[in-house]
């Protein structure tokens, strides 16, 4: 028998100074079985980086021809794709053929690193690519709870998480 999803709650208080987006989501997030808390908390920061009404979760690691954010035209057209962690260069190739623009998360310093080291040539031809290192300062993974109310700030391109006492500080490294 197959070990079902859990169910997160996210009350989420975005204040992006840098875009200014200001706004409130109540979101709901299906971790996988497979799925660690910090990449829970990874797919969740990505949602507050690129916030809007039209952003949302998708299967994720359930499914193969979608990424773990997107947001879609009303025509249906994927205007952004978001994958985490280290993906192999067919889906990225993959990814830039179907939507207008692309954002790999990557974390975990020293995966990331020989990942990128072993990738990053056969990435230049994608102009519509961005690849992103999240630098986490804390421990994202204590955040990470059944119901969570998150307060986000973004500042000089500084995210700053926090619930009650306990926050993180999330600077982004662009690699491409």
């Amino acid at each position: 028998m197959a070990t079902k999803a859990t169910i997160y709650k996210a009350l989420l208080n975005i204040a992006n100074m840098d875009s200014h987006y200001y706004a409130e989501h109540n979101l709901t997030l299906a971790k996988h079985p497979s799925e660690t808390d910090l990449r829970l908390m990874v797919r969740l920061i990505a949602f507050v980086l690129n916030a809007s009404e039209e952003l949302a979760f998708t299967k994720g690691i359930s499914s193969e021809d979608e990424p773990d954010l997107w947001k879609k035209s009303l025509g249906g057209d994927i205007e952004l794709w978001i994958d985490l962690g280290q993906p192999d260069e067919k889906r990225i190739k993959k990814a830039c053929g179907r939507s207008e623009e692309v954002i790999i998360y990557t974390y975990q310093e020293g995966m990331a690193a020989s990942w990128w080291k072993g990738i990053e040539t056969s990435l230049t031809r994608f102009s519509n690519l961005k690849v992103v290192f999240l630098d986490i300062e804390g421990d994202v993974e204590a955040l990470s709870k059944r119901a969570m109310n998150l307060q986000a700030n973004i500042f000089d391109g500084e995210l700053i998480l926090q619930e009650g006492e306990e926050s993180v500080v999330i600077r982004e490294q662009v690699w491409m």
